[in-house]
């Protein structure tokens, strides 16, 4: 819709501002392969402030993998996630393993098609908000999406601090600062498993903790 392009143009600059938001690079800033973007989940903010921080080039073609009840749940969150963040919207299973099974495998496929060959991914490994002290085991779907697409560049973040500005429960932020580390990249190797790869991959985002 064209009367968002000036929130979309000014949201980044803005929320960087507003938590005196900084980036730490171990990776090169600007892409030039697909990349998988995951971070620790902790608070609401987590997509706004990792996709506001990515280069202007990189972040017009990274779409953050959201969950469909939350974002979906109001015309202002509808909005956000569609005109301006241009989110990939997934259904979380919450039902009987039959029922998990199916929403995850129509997930990742859904994902990989809203991918293609073009777009990089934020995802959140952990698959809800966990606390501040440390993160929930990581979920199989990046196992399986980086076995599906061994070409991907999986980039592991760090979160720091977002928990303390906006807490579980809050709607308005505290005045504190927040920061974003991007790590150095992985892949999954030929003969990796699952558990060594989703160890490797949360060992990843821990070791950035300053």
């Amino acid at each position: 819709m064209s009367y968002l392009r000036p929130i979309k143009a000014l949201l980044p600059g803005l929320t960087r501002f507003a938590f005196g938001a900084n980036a730490r690079w171990l990776c090169p800033q600007h892409q030039t392969v697909q990349r998988v973007y995951f971070a620790n989940h902790t608070s609401h903010l987590d997509t706004l402030l990792l996709w506001s921080l990515l280069p202007a080039d990189s972040r017009s073609c990274t779409r953050p993998v959201v969950a469909k009840e939350y974002w979906d749940s109001t015309c202002f969150r509808r909005l956000l996630a569609n005109d301006v963040f241009n989110a990939i919207m997934i259904e979380r299973p919450d039902h009987a393993a039959v029922s998990r099974l199916n929403l995850a495998s129509q997930a990742l496929s859904g994902i990989m098609e809203n991918m293609a060959d073009q777009y990089s991914i934020i995802i959140f490994p952990e698959g809800t908000r966990g606390d501040k002290t440390e993160m929930r085991p990581f979920k199989s779907g990046i196992y399986h999406l980086a076995r599906k697409r061994p070409d991907l560049e999986f980039i592991p973040v760090y979160l720091e601090n977002l928990n303390r500005i906006l807490p579980k429960g809050e709607l308005l932020p505290l005045p504190l600062l927040g920061s974003v580390s991007f790590g150095v990249p992985l892949q999954i190797q030929p003969d990796e498993s699952k558990p060594a790869f989703l160890l490797r991959a949360r060992k990843a985002i821990e070791e950035m903790k300053t």
